[in-house]
This record gives C-alpha cells, sequence and structure tokens, in this order.
C-alpha cells in the first residue's frame, strides 16, 4: 500500500544559513514584521507570526560572511509565506511598494495571487494567499488546472481601499 502524508500535515517552519544576521533581519522582521521570539547573539535567531514559537529561523553557524545564494543550482527555490487574506497580500505588497524594495515577480496562478522577490541572501521568497479551494481551476474531469498569468496588482491593491 503506497504511503500518504496525513491530510493535515503542514511544513511547520523554515530555517535559513545567512552570511549577515542584522541584514537578514532588515528583511524578515522589519520589512516582512515578523516579530523575534528568541535570539542566540550574532549566530541565530526565530521568528514568528502571531505568537507561534518561530516560523522562520536564521542563522550564521556556517554560513557567515559567505556569497548570496546562486540561482543556477542546487537548494532551495524559495520560502512561501501564506496571508491568511488577500487583503493582507494586498497590505504587504503597498509595504514592498512605499520601502521601494523589488519585486522578481507576481503571478496569479488560479489557486492563489503570489508575489516574488529575494532576501539579501539571494534567497527565493514567495508572499502568497490561496483563493478558497471551491474557485479552483479545474479541467472537465475536476483535475486541478493551475496556471501562471499575469497578476492584477491594481485589483490586490485595491482591496486597501
Amino acid at each position: 500500500m503506497k504511503y500518504l502524508a496525513p491530510k493535515n500535515t503542514r511544513i511547520g517552519h523554515v530555517h535559513l544559513k545567512v552570511s549577515n544576521l542584522d541584514v537578514a533581519l532588515s528583511f524578515y522582521h522589519d520589512l516582512l514584521g515578523f516579530e523575534i521570539t528568541q535570539r542566540y547573539g550574532d549566530q541565530a535567531v526565530f521568528l514568528s507570526a502571531g505568537g507561534y514559537h518561530h516560523h522562520i529561523g536564521l542563522n550564521t553557524w556556517m554560513s557567515k560572511d559567505a556569497p548570496k545564494a546562486a540561482k543556477r543550482g542546487v537548494g532551495l527555490f524559495h520560502t512561501a509565506i501564506l496571508y491568511p487574506e488577500r487583503k493582507d497580500l494586498a497590505a504587504i505588497l503597498q509595504r514592498l511598494l512605499d520601502k521601494g524594495y523589488p519585486l522578481t515577480g507576481a503571478s496569479d496562478h488560479g489557486v492563489s495571487e503570489a508575489l516574488y522577490l529575494d532576501d539579501p541572501d539571494g534567497n527565493g521568497v514567495e508572499l502568497y494567499w490561496d483563493r478558497p479551494s471551491s474557485e479552483w481551476p479545474k479541467d472537465a474531469a475536476g483535475n486541478l488546472q493551475m496556471v501562471t498569468e499575469q497578476l492584477d496588482v491594481e485589483g490586490l491593491l485595491a482591496e486597501l481601499a
């Protein structure tokens, strides 16, 4: 019998090697708004949204002052951060625009709307919200049909009006 992960299984956190803890904190804490839950000097820090023990771990144990992550090669493609509502994604988009932080992409996947950017170490970050599953695009047989289309940025920002 084939093993399937239990239905409610979730990926709980990401732990990243970074070159400079303070620079990484300027992105994850100051820009994206994650709260520091615990810090180990200049070597590691754990961050959270909403009081969880940690969603993001950052450390310099094997990466202090290392160069940025290579764009081509094996490794993490991106960390995906799920926002609870469309208006929350709109709010972080507005914050990024206000701060002049560059996006590397913005897509509508049918199942979700997503913003893409790189952290200071070159790690890809996806910020997204999921549409209700009842709205996900499906073919005539009921199979999921994800897409990659241009995100309606103006429509997203209209959530803030």
